[in-house]
């Protein structure tokens, strides 16, 4: 699926990109479908190797959506493609944050989203980049609408974010207190990141940050959970704790 952005800027259309998004690996849940959440890799992996470690886990209520990134040249590898959700070059608040690309990943993820039954709860969560992803979500389903102004039409009910980062965050907290119902869906719509603390991709005081920049905005349903000596990847105790969380946070009803 291709989803084409075009950005207005001073009065004038920027180019126009498209994004041809890989394939999609879906994950049916083994008992009472109660939740759906879309997972998102990290730069330079795809859906399937996700959808493997998903599958393992015992959670029979929750149909997994794992799709693949566009792959696209990425600044920090000094423009070499890969799969990516959007362009990203250093780490750091000053950093130039690729929202065109971040809108496109999310409104693609948000369609992934759409077909839903009305009764299942909807989810986003994700890796590194993929966690990313699923953060800014966040601030575009508080806000209702997407970096570019377009609405975003998903009602979401969990956000879970490992070894990852919140893009934008410098102009969040102004974003996320505009309005009484930004502000009410920020502080009802529960997250939980984890990160391990020596982490050398993406150092585990961005992780810290995130956390705490998305609570100063708002969101009061934050849980961070940091691993001592877990580096860029994930270890069985972290994903029994996203088991635990997802089954209070969502209500799943365990084995049945």
């Amino acid at each position: 699926m291709s989803y084409s952005n075009s950005s207005m800027g001073s009065g004038s259309r920027t180019a126009r990109r498209t994004f041809e998004f890989g394939r999609t690996y879906v994950v049916r849940p083994k008992g009472k479908h109660q939740a759906t959440i879309v997972w998102l890799h990290g730069l330079g992996d795809n859906g399937s190797s996700w959808s493997q470690l998903l599958e393992s886990l015992p959670l029979p209520n929750i149909k997994w959506i794992c799709p693949t990134a566009p792959t696209r040249p990425v600044a920090i590898l000094g423009g070499f493609p890969c799969t990516a959700w959007f362009d990203v070059g250093e780490l750091s608040e000053d950093g130039p944050d690729d929202f065109e690309g971040l809108d496109a990943s999310v409104a693609h993820v948000a369609n992934l989203l759409s077909t839903e039954p009305a009764d299942v709860k909807l989810g986003i969560g994700g890796f590194s980049m993929g966690a990313a992803t699923a953060l800014y979500s966040a601030t575009c389903f508080a806000q209702g609408k997407y970096g570019n102004g377009n609405p975003y039409p998903i009602n979401l009910r969990a956000i879970v974010g490992l070894s990852g980062w919140l893009p934008g965050s410098r102009n969040i907290r102004n974003k996320i207190g505009g309005s009484h119902d930004t502000a009410r869906r920020a502080a009802n719509l529960p997250i939980l990141l984890c990160h391990g603390m020596c982490d050398e991709v993406v150092p585990y005081n961005h992780g810290e940050k995130s956390s705490q920049v998305l609570s100063s905005a708002g969101f009061r349903c934050i849980t961070f959970k940091s691993y001592d000596g877990l580096g860029h990847y994930t270890v069985p105790k972290e994903m029994d704790e996203v088991c635990n969380w997802l089954n209070a946070r969502l209500g799943l009803e365990g084995s049945r």
